[in-house]
């Protein structure tokens, strides 16, 4: 029996302290709380660690303090074009949708993929249809509407440029603020599992898709090894394939789980301009949540302890 783990993230960046007030941290602590503690109900009674990843990522993209689902940005054209992926590191399996609008929970579409399909990743209208053809009822992009979100898209269309995520209202720079959301979990009967989900950047190309639905990019899980969920600049992640590159360190050059994390994300990124962070988890339970930006959404609790969730360096609740 191993003691079951959960970690979760937000999204990682420059979130400044000064622009945060102690009642919008509260809300950001309190739901990285609560989600933590969900998968850690889960994962006490018995769940899988596909389980506990799948639901903390869905409540990650039901609630709209995060990008992806309900709240998720805008394209340029003003739509919503959503990514998720989901991993199991027992089988080696995976499942994962890309640029979908009409999927109100896109990490239950790519578990769907993963477990009904011959395939890994789906897009577009083909991903929708096959979401619901399983059961998914389709939803109006209104869903995924905030006000704060579109108002962020008019400043962006504005300054003409992409915004990762956020406003100059909210704790976040806006242009080094990565939405994503992930989580990566190991079970009591030793399996890992990673899922991830993003809506994206403010502002992009409409059918740009980044690291977040790309095995090995965003998304990782292996039970020889790790399990591993990125969030960052996804075009660099993608290009170093910075969650397989972690698995592959501990592998072939026998690196511990801190040490390869740290490779990754202090050293291997930064080279190509890319930040951001990741939460990972090992076969043995260990939990590394480095991150080279300001501050990332984070948490993480053993079954039977309190979570320990943070934003800021050196900063555990």
């Amino acid at each position: 029996m191993h003691k079951a783990v959960i970690a979760i993230h937000g999204g990682a960046g420059a979130i400044t302290r000064a622009q945060l007030s102690p009642e919008k941290e509260r809300l950001y602590i309190n739901a990285l709380s609560e989600i933590v503690e969900a998968g850690q109900a889960l994962l006490e009674t018995g769940g899988s660690a596909l389980d506990a990843v799948t639901e903390a990522v869905r409540l990650l993209e039901e609630c709209p303090l995060f990008n992806a689902g309900i709240g998720a940005v805008f394209t340029h054209d003003g739509t919503h074009e959503l990514d998720a992926c989901v991993m199991d590191g027992n089988t080696l399996e995976a499942g994962a949708v890309a640029g979908v609008s009409h999927i109100r929970n896109p990490i239950l579409a790519a578990r769907l993929v993963l477990e009904r399909s011959p395939h890994v990743l789906l897009i577009g209208r083909g991903a929708e249809n096959f979401a619901q053809q399983q059961g998914l009822e389709p939803v109006s992009p209104d869903i995924f509407f905030t006000q704060a979100r579109w108002d962020q898209l008019q400043r962006a269309l504005t300054n003409d440029h992409t915004v990762l995520d956020h406003n100059g209202d909210d704790p976040i720079n806006p242009d080094t603020k990565f939405g994503t959301v992930g989580a990566v979990a190991l079970d009591q009967y030793g399996n890992l599992a990673a899922a991830t989900s993003t809506g994206g950047m403010t502002n992009k190309m409409a059918g740009r898709v980044g690291d977040s639905p790309i095995i090995g990019a965003g998304c990782y899980a292996n039970n020889a090894n790790v399990a591993v969920s990125c969030t960052g600049t996804g075009e660099v992640f993608m290009r170093t394939l910075a969650a397989y590159d972690i698995a592959a360190l501990m592998e072939y050059g026998g690196l511990s789980l801190q040490q390869a994390t740290e490779r990754v994300v202090m050293e291997k990124l930064p080279v190509l301009q890319g930040s951001g962070g990741v939460i990972a988890i090992d076969c043995e339970g260990n939990v590394a949540l480095p991150f080279n930006s300001e501050g990332m959404y984070r948490g993480y609790g053993y079954v039977g302890d309190a979570p320990n969730v943070g934003i800021y360096n050196s900063q555990e609740h």
